[in-house]
């Protein structure tokens, strides 16, 4: 970004739009540093008004302590050598000479001590992005500055223990150094001439690279969540029906070890979560025969649905996003053909369309990285590892559902579906905002929260926040639904209410308002309802429970109560070892 773009972006910010409030920590004079952190925070967040302040220069440590009773949405702390010890630096003189090296490490290392405390006692509802020391270190050692000295590694030591420590914390997240090394070349960064006139020491280029780096992840972007890929060429080398099963390849012996290492990248994003899925031109016996090659390293269980056959790749890709219930910019489609993948984005706008870099060398690196960028998250939770067996679980539900063997009240009752309530944890549970911020059928009105602005809901008076984990005879789904709100005498109202696309067809959305009724004795729920391009499901499911949707969306325990279904679910409060018998309630 161009620092007249920075600022042209900063100028036309939304007046009325609610402020979100970045805290600025760093020893130096921000200047540009804060004009492309504003700058590139405001675009991941066009419908509010991002402020970027700063506390006093020179004194980072104490400006973090302070942020304990700070108001700030967010902060970020772009720490450099000086702050740790002004001796480090170039605007003030002394302190180069070898006997001062030894206290130069003490003073850095009780000041990253005291770095780490502060932070570790901020209030966890404060997000917190680090930097750590991006500039290279004066030359203040007796060594020549091709050879590292003790007392150089011991402040890097001190550094990467901090960093490490930082990380640790779940509202704190720590800038890659490996990443800014890529997109900010070390040598481009350090300006002399700036530091000493204006107190700023960066380079514009270094100003922005750092800026971005620092708001992506202030505002992360969602995870994608699904990858279809191609199999010939692409998943292997080779084209398996003229070379057979045994004659495709993905090892260094065969030069095709960006094949294998596509695997194995794809092995380990099912491993986090990510859906995988087959659409290939081919035949499926030998395809089957592939897979269960023992050098294989994705297997065939890390992937569903495999859609092999011979029928365009678009409607291979359309029955996949079905199979899967998610839309289409949630998915990542692989392919070596241009051609295929033309087709595929042209069927499916948004979808994430990436050619396989076959014989590629100086791409393939980079291909690598972009599909860990496409798919990185911060943590990988219990609920990520269950996501494929669930949606194998759903379809084999969906297929007994449709056989018509039995009543769907009947075959409900036999699934022995237990669900677990949990109100006294959501509030801070890292899932409960990310299944909020990245669900979109049944999404009450598509409003995404900022930790900070989930804080300042569960903050009302009367406000409350619920998980619901579900799991039946085919297995657990983990948490799969969410609501937040508030209860002002015998009234609920909902300004949240979200349910995974995976636990569809087992009436939980219904067991979630009789929890509800049933948890604050409420006599009415209201819905801060908006109908949203991608929430069919939710109004489908309100068409059948409102009279009235715009406006005042609201249901009673009488209407609720007459059209209630039967709920053979046993319900079970997480704060409570003992099950509640089995709620059954069916409409009159």
């Amino acid at each position: 970004m161009k620092f007249v773009e920075a600022l042209r972006i900063a100028k036309d910010q939304p007046a009325d739009a609610i402020p979100f409030r970045v805290a600025l920590a760093c020893g130096f004079t921000p200047l540009h540093l804060q004009t492309f952190l504003a700058a590139h925070a405001q675009r991941r967040l066009p419908d509010r008004k991002v402020e970027v302040a700063t506390g006093l220069f020179g004194g980072l440590p104490e400006a973090v302590e302070s942020w304990a009773e700070s108001p700030a949405d967010a902060a970020a702390i772009a720490l450099e050598w000086a702050d740790l010890d002004p001796r480090l630096q170039y605007r003030q003189l002394g302190g180069w000479s070898p006997a001062d090296l030894s206290d130069i490490v003490k003073v850095l290392e009780s000041q990253t001590r005291r770095l780490a405390g502060a932070i570790r006692n901020l209030p966890t509802a404060l997000r917190l992005v680090l930097s750590l020391p991006t500039l290279p270190l004066p030359p203040a050692f007796f060594t020549p500055g091709w050879q590292a000295s003790e007392a150089e590694l011991s402040l890097r030591q001190a550094v990467m223990e901090l960093g490490r420590a930082a990380a640790s914390r779940a509202n704190v997240a720590v800038v890659s150094m490996q990443h800014l090394d890529r997109v900010s070349p070390p040598g481009a960064r350090f300006d002399l001439r700036g530091e000493l006139l204006t107190g700023l020491p960066y380079t514009l280029e270094h100003a922005d690279a750092l800026g971005a780096a620092l708001a992506e992840l202030l505002l992360p972007p969602p995870p994608k969540k699904g990858l279809i890929t191609d199999l010939d060429d692409t998943l292997w080398n080779g084209i398996i029906g003229d070379a057979g099963a045994d004659g495709v390849s993905w090892d260094l012996a065969n030069h095709s070890q960006i094949h294998g290492l596509y695997q194995q990248t794809l092995r380990a994003l099912a491993a986090q979560g990510a859906l995988v899925a087959v659409a290939s031109k081919n035949d499926l016996a030998m395809v089957r025969q592939a897979f269960a090659r023992p050098d294989m390293l994705l297997r065939e269980e890390n992937v569903f649905p495999l859609e092999v056959h011979w029928n365009a790749k678009s409607g291979s890709v359309g029955r996949i996003l079905k199979t899967w219930n998610i839309a289409a910019d949630s998915v990542v489609y692989v392919d070596d053909s241009p051609m295929e993948l033309a087709e595929v984005e042209q069927a499916h706008p948004g979808i994430h369309c990436i050619r396989f870099p076959k014989d590629d060398y100086s791409n393939a690196e980079a291909f690598l990285r972009e599909l860990r960028n496409l798919f990185g998250k911060t943590r990988v939770t219990e609920e990520d590892a269950l996501r494929l067996n669930s949606i194998r679980q759903s379809e084999a539900l969906q297929q007994i559902a449709e056989s018509g063997g039995s009543a769907p009240e009947e075959f409900l009752a036999q699934m022995r579906a237990r669900v677990t309530v949990d109100f006294e944890r959501a509030a801070n549970d890292p899932r409960v905002l990310e299944l909020v911020n990245k669900t979109n059928q049944f999404n009450l009105n598509g409003v995404r929260f900022t930790e900070a602005d989930w804080r300042k809901q569960l903050s009302r008076p009367g406000a409350f926040a619920a998980s619901i984990a579900y799991e039946d005879k085919f297995g657990p789904l983990g948490k799969i639904a969410v609501t937040m709100g508030t209860r002002e005498g015998d009234v609920v109202r909902l300004n949240a209410w979200v349910m995974s696309c995976r636990a569809f067809s087992r009436r939980i959305e219904h067991q979630c308002l009789r929890i509800l009724f049933d948890r604050f004795a409420a006599e009415s729920i209201e819905f801060d309802f908006a109908a949203t391009p991608k929430n069919g499901p939710l109004q489908d499911f309100f068409a059948w429970l409102l009279e009235k949707r715009e406006g005042n969306a609201a249901v009673s325990r009488q209407a609720f109560d007459e059209k209630c279904p039967v709920l053979s679910h046993t319900v079970t409060d997480a704060a409570s070892p003992k099950p509640e018998p089995a709620t059954i309630v069916s409409a009159e």
